[in-house]
């Protein structure tokens, strides 16, 4: 089996695998569009003896917040093998050699759209990011509240609303710093109204991006930079009562909406929707944000069967503003803390606390270690409102 970079001369073949693997028919405008945004070196595939394509999967360059700090991080997408070449490691030496490449180009964490859970945890990867499903009748919408600003329809504009996107993305952990060609292609690609709140003095200060079909109201996007911009837009919604007889929208899974509305009984589901991964955890660490407080540091036990540059026993020395490095050690003292990639994903990047994985058996340490990473890694909420 040969591991190696697409050629475009294999843009065919590669259309061809995604079309069979997620059982869909490229519209001839996306596939032209697909073409010219080809670049070899996001493209990895596994070819056989004969030079016959078996598995492939795609690195997008992406940038997402952590903890109010935008990082560079490989998306993995389109991840597809042929029937005849399943189960044959095809995935796993893809991903390997993806992780590796990573690495060199700065890439210190990965997000993903798992087919299975399972499957991608063998690899490293863990759930970060749940979100919460609403489907509500216009009985269960809040009460008018009379904000004083205005809302007005505009066409797709990125300058007028990127700004306000960032403000509220950056809140989360695991949403996108998306960039000029990610609203073009991915964000503007669905159709819809956007409409923008502005406060009395005219500052924008959230929009809405939906659409209505079928008496249902969808929300593809909803962002609110204020509570005044949030009843705004509220306001906007309820003006469509007598011509929607529901409306669809995903909010972050600790949205407070159920509290705010006088009959909560609305059909509310939680979804489990990507993973992440650390790719490099001494670079990760390098540009992490803990909680300020005094100088302090502990011996971590990390093991990554997948990236041997993770594996090992390591320093963490966090400084009082809550910068951190994290440097392999040669200490003969037995770590304060042993845990996996995984289990150091969950606490970073998906807003797990160290007393509960330690309860659950996710990891181990002494009373001391553990406190340390329970003080120091800061609580955030996970959201993610794009797909890759």
């Amino acid at each position: 089996m040969e591991i190696r970079h697409l050629t475009l001369d294999e843009f065919d073949e590669r259309i061809a695998l995604i079309e069979f693997a997620f059982q869909f028919k490229l519209p001839p405008d996306r596939r032209e569009s697909e073409l010219a945004y080809f670049r070899s070196d996001e493209h990895i595939g596994a070819f056989d003896e004969r030079g016959k394509m078996l598995s492939a999967l795609i690195t997008l360059p992406l940038r997402v917040w952590v903890n109010g700090i935008s990082m560079a991080m490989g998306g993995i997408a389109g991840v597809a093998t042929w029937p005849e070449a399943r189960r044959h490691g095809c995935v796993a030496r893809l991903l390997v050699t993806a992780l590796a490449e990573m690495r060199e180009r700065g890439q210190s964490v990965s997000m993903l759209h798992p087919f299975a859970y399972p499957f991608y945890r063998k690899y490293g990867w863990e759930m970060t990011v749940e979100r919460k499903k609403y489907e509500l009748e216009p009985k269960h919408f809040p009460a008018k509240s009379g904000a004083p600003g205005s809302v007005e329809r505009i066409e797709p504009d990125t300058a007028a609303v990127s700004g306000l996107y960032a403000q509220f993305a950056s809140r989360y952990t695991g949403t996108l710093d998306r960039t000029e060609e990610w609203w073009t292609r991915r964000r503007w690609n669905t159709p819809g109204t956007l409409a923008v709140y502005r406060n009395a003095a005219g500052e924008p200060e959230g929009y809405l991006h939906y659409q209505v079909e079928n008496r249902t109201f969808t929300v593809r996007e909803w962002v609110a930079t204020s509570e005044e911009a949030r009843n705004g837009l509220w306001d906007f919604v309820r003006n469509h009562d007598s011509m929607i007889d529901k409306l669809l929208m995903t909010v972050p899974a600790d949205d407070e909406l159920p509290f705010l509305v006088a009959d909560p009984r609305f059909k509310q589901e939680i979804e489990p929707y990507f993973m992440s991964r650390i790719v490099d955890a001494e670079a990760f660490v390098g540009q992490y944000r803990f909680e300020p407080g005094r100088e302090e540091e502990t011996l971590l036990r990390l093991s990554d069967a997948h990236a041997p540059w993770n594996e090992g026993v390591f320093r963490l020395s966090i400084s009082e503003d809550g910068t951190a490095t994290l440097s392999k050690s040669d200490e003969v003292a037995p770590p304060a803390v042993e845990l996996d990639i995984q289990t150091l994903t969950a606490l970073l990047l998906g807003g797990r606390r160290a007393g509960t994985l330690a309860r659950s058996g996710r990891l181990s340490g002494d009373a001391d270690g553990l406190a340390l990473l329970e003080r120091r890694i800061p609580q955030y909420g996970t959201f993610l409102m794009d797909f890759f």
